[in-house]
């Protein structure tokens, strides 16, 4: 077929009519503008893939995938083929123009599409890394979003007013107190997100405590508006990003750095069974291995005493005497530096506090080798039940207040009390039948 008569063979089937003319060098336009999509957008995927998978970044390449990169960047072709060829159509006229901008303007919505999705598959790769459970960055592509979208608003309006940007830019600065106002959160998020990444205030997974939002639990995730909180009963709080800054809250990411957890717990006895161990009960009370060099120690301590006062002629009341409450608070602080599971290099004791109408405070304060909740809790059950187990051994009872069975006697059992009245009735001898008047 001869090349220099394909103009004439194209214009021996060309329709007559002018407007079916320009529906058919449309459609010639609008196929080409779409094969060449299809071209770029398969050839510069494979390019990319082949590149990234051999430099080591398959990650990045699954990412920009995921965001449909390459799929923009043909629809970007499209439009700017469309925008080049649409002043080529004959007999278009003043419509020209108009597809032109629209166009235009769709190619430049495409780009800025494309760098948003670059910026989503950055997020996507940092949050597989290592370092994302120390430090989210989702703020800040988020304020990065936020940036392109503004730049591509103020351009694709000036293409389509035929204005500059910076006619657009000079208007925006009158309205800079009405954006202040409509971006007031997002500036507030914006400082108060970047101050915390900063700072090193808060990390995903970290566990926070914030009662004045009900939050307790797990952080989720790290936006630049909100902070998702997992709560222990599986519920979610979303606190604004702001108040995490400027209100307080506590994060405990520093206990289970520090490979300890506190024990703070109270134990109320009984302030009518303290007293004196008797001699006896001290040599009764040797046989307990964690109290044998402590008893012996404040025995002979005792002894001495005893025998100054003696010497002195003073009266025998005035005798020193090791007491119950005060062996047992010995016991407990032999108890947990024996124990494996506490921590011997931080603090520990067992201190009797203020007496009160609930009885005799005994406090435990020590620390856990294990910080895991469960195990926390174990260790302090176990603890605690061993603690609550001794006291019979030392004469001592746990402070319990009166319930109301204290209060009006023991409940009476019904048919234990049917029981007794039959038996009574048993043992009554029998009346005598009265005569008949």
């Amino acid at each position: 077929m001869d090349l220099d008569a394909l103009p004439d063979l194209i214009q021996h089937y060309m329709p007559t009519r002018p407007w079916a003319q320009n529906l058919v060098y449309m459609a010639i336009l609008i196929l080409v503008a779409t094969v060449a999509q299809w071209l770029v957008a398969k050839v510069v995927s494979r390019i990319a893939h082949r590149l990234l998978v051999i430099s080591g970044n398959g990650n990045w390449s699954k990412a920009l995938m995921r965001h449909r990169l390459y799929r923009r960047f043909g629809y970007a072709v499209w439009f700017a083929v469309i925008t080049v060829g649409a002043g080529e159509v004959p007999n278009i006229g003043r419509y020209a123009l108009a597809v032109e901008r629209i166009t235009h303007a769709g190619t430049w919505i495409c780009l800025f599409m494309m760098m948003v999705g670059a910026l989503g598959a950055w997020q996507d790769v940092y949050a597989g890394s290592t370092r994302a459970q120390t430090r989210s960055i989702k703020g800040y592509v988020q304020v990065g979003r936020l940036g392109l979208w503004l730049v591509c608003g103020v351009l694709v309006l000036s293409i389509l007013i035929d204005r500059s940007p910076l006619w657009m830019l000079s208007g925006l600065g009158a309205l800079s107190a009405v954006l202040l106002l409509v971006f007031k959160d997002t500036l507030l998020s914006l400082v108060a997100s970047t101050q915390l990444t900063s700072n090193d205030m808060l990390r995903i997974g970290d566990w926070i405590e914030m009662p004045q939002c009900n939050a307790d639990g797990y952080v989720k995730d790290i936006a630049l508006h909100t902070v998702k909180v997992q709560n222990w009963d599986n519920t979610v709080t979303t606190v604004p990003t702001y108040k995490l800054f400027s209100e307080s809250y506590r994060n405990y990411r520093q206990m289970f750095e520090s490979g300890a957890r506190r024990i703070k717990r109270t134990l109320r006895l009984d302030a009518g069974s303290v007293r004196f161990l008797s001699d006896d009960e001290v040599h009764a009370l040797m046989r307990f291995r964690l109290l044998h060099d402590y008893l012996e120690q404040k025995q002979a301590e005792v002894d001495e005493a005893n025998r100054l006062l003696v010497e002195a002629g003073s009266d025998a009341v005035n005798r020193r005497r090791l007491t119950n409450i005060g062996t047992f608070r010995a016991y407990g602080i032999a108890y947990l530096k024996a124990h494996p599971e506490i921590h011997q290099d931080l603090l520990l004791n067992v201190r009797m506090m203020e007496p009160d109408s609930h009885g005799i405070p005994v406090e435990v304060y020590c620390f856990t080798r294990l910080t895991a909740w469960m195990d926390y809790e174990r260790i302090q059950g176990d603890l605690f039940d061993h603690l609550l187990a001794i006291l019979p051994e030392l004469s001592l009872r746990l402070y319990q207040a009166p319930s109301g069975a204290d209060l009006t006697g023991a409940r009476i059992n019904p048919v234990l009390a049917a029981a007794q009245v039959a038996a009574a009735q048993a043992t009554m001898p029998e009346k005598k039948a009265s005569p008949m008047r």
